[in-house]
């Protein structure tokens, strides 16, 4: 299934994707390591909040941090609920478990945990997009958005 293309700018490309990474994420299968499935989730946590950034009129920033980018949405005005603060949880998985050795091995239960993580601000996301909630209507340009 092919999404409908935006626009580097438009918080939807940002958002699909997220879904797309979501995807990946929940694509278990013999030999694929858990950790390469949890960094597929960190990266549709991460995707889907800078959306809600540019959706407010934010510039992108190039950080993996997701308590960094929620604490920017809440800069903005942004309520977080405690569900989507628990995602900040994934910002391990950006860099530490995608190379050999860097962390021990991540556990079925871990996995699972990321991706309910990771779908949660997925969903909260996109409902937030749908609504218009907290929409600047600030236009930016591609030169605006750094990619991170």
């Amino acid at each position: 299934m092919v999404l409908e293309r935006f626009s580097p700018n438009d918080p939807r490309e940002w958002l699909n994707r997220a879904k797309s990474n979501l995807i990946q994420a929940k694509g278990e299968k013999p030999g694929v390591y858990w950790e390469d499935l949890c960094f597929q989730a960190q990266q549709a946590a991460e995707k889907s909040l800078k959306a809600l950034l540019l959706h407010r009129g934010v510039r992108v920033p190039y950080v993996q941090d997701l308590a960094e980018l929620i604490e920017l949405l809440e800069q903005q005005g942004e309520s977080i609920p405690p569900g989507i603060r628990e995602v900040a949880r994934l910002t391990n998985y950006a860099v530490e478990m995608r190379y050999p050795g860097l962390a021990e091995p991540v556990t079925s239960e871990e996995y699972k945990m990321a991706v309910v993580l990771a779908e949660g601000v997925v969903h909260w996301v996109e409902k937030a997009l749908v609504s218009g909630r907290g929409q600047k209507g600030t236009t930016r340009t591609q030169a605006d958005i750094p990619c991170g």
